[in-house]
């Protein structure tokens, strides 16, 4: 089995409103990202999200209002045949004392403690740093898009000091996908059982 770890903002969405998608009307998806989702799927591939989101520990949203962003992006992928098997998210504020907030490993530690799943069978995708940092003791594949927060580096161009040494960057999600699809087999015949239940 294959799982993809990918980040919400700046990946799948666009960033909102200095960086918080504050309710479901904000969320915007990237132009191609869940139709690359869905191409992952089909290749055989699980996806689950890893966000921080400190909108919750800071009282700029709450619950309800998390469910219902997450509601319109799982409603917009199985709309275009795709779906996220499940959402991992840390709700503290910057400055909490957590284990979970990234660069933090805890959400990575938990998708892949609920997965069962090694390193390797893991790709990590995200356009943020802090992101990659989370993962880079997973010995999971570690992409990078140059869309969100890195919209400012190049694909392919060596990364500023900090990055994981193993971090490949790619211009979108869908070049990506069009890397890993190729890795994931052929599509299976019918809708894999979500891997994370």
């Amino acid at each position: 089995m294959k799982l993809a770890i990918l980040d919400r903002d700046g990946t799948l969405n666009a960033l909102g409103a200095g960086g918080l998608i504050a309710s479901a009307a904000e969320w915007q998806p990237l132009p191609g990202a869940l139709e690359a989702v869905a191409r992952l799927n089909q290749a055989g591939w699980h996806v689950v999200v890893a966000t921080n989101q400190p909108g919750l520990g800071g009282g700029v949203f709450d619950t309800q209002t998390l469910v219902a962003i997450h509601a319109r992006m799982h409603r917009e992928l199985g709309a275009l045949g795709g779906r996220i098997d499940a959402v991992f998210y840390c709700p503290h504020a910057e400055g909490e004392d957590c284990a979970c907030r990234k660069p933090a490993p805890g959400l990575m530690l938990q998708i892949r403690e609920r997965c069962a799943l090694e390193g390797g069978e893991i790709a990590v995708i995200g356009s943020c740093l802090s992101h990659l940092q989370a993962a880079q003791d997973l010995g999971a594949q570690l992409h990078l898009v140059c869309t969100g927060r890195s919209a400012h580096l190049q694909p392919h161009a060596p990364l500023p000091p900090g990055w994981p040494a193993a971090t490949r960057t790619h211009a979108s999600l869908q070049d990506v996908v069009d890397l890993l699809a190729g890795q994931g087999g052929s599509a299976p015949a019918a809708p894999a059982p979500s891997l994370c239940s």
